[in-house]
């Protein structure tokens, strides 16, 4: 675990130290998520990176069954986020 110290400033703003932006990839405009618990408070990335792989992961799996049998329908897109989200689900 590392520590570090910041100070709030008048705004209520917080400098998060350089190194630690650095390491963690933080640049202008990233989201954070806070959490109070208690006295503290924790900062977590939100990234939508995970997301963004399950909608890539289901965007091949419509493109190769359209090279295959055609178009695709709405319902079975549908069916194929609902079967791709059960089985995401189970795997966590």
């Amino acid at each position: 675990m590392e520590e570090e110290i910041s100070v709030v400033g008048e705004r209520g703003q917080i400098v998060i130290p350089k190194e630690l932006r650095a390491k963690l990839g933080l640049k202008p405009k990233t989201k954070m998520l806070l959490i109070r618990k208690g006295d503290s408070v924790i900062m977590r990335k939100l990234g939508l990176e995970k997301e963004r792989r399950e909608l890539e992961a289901i965007f091949k799996r419509v493109d190769a069954r359209s090279k295959r049998y055609g178009g695709v329908s709405e319902r079975e897109i549908a069916r194929l986020i609902h079967e791709y989200r059960r089985a995401a689900s189970k795997g966590r």
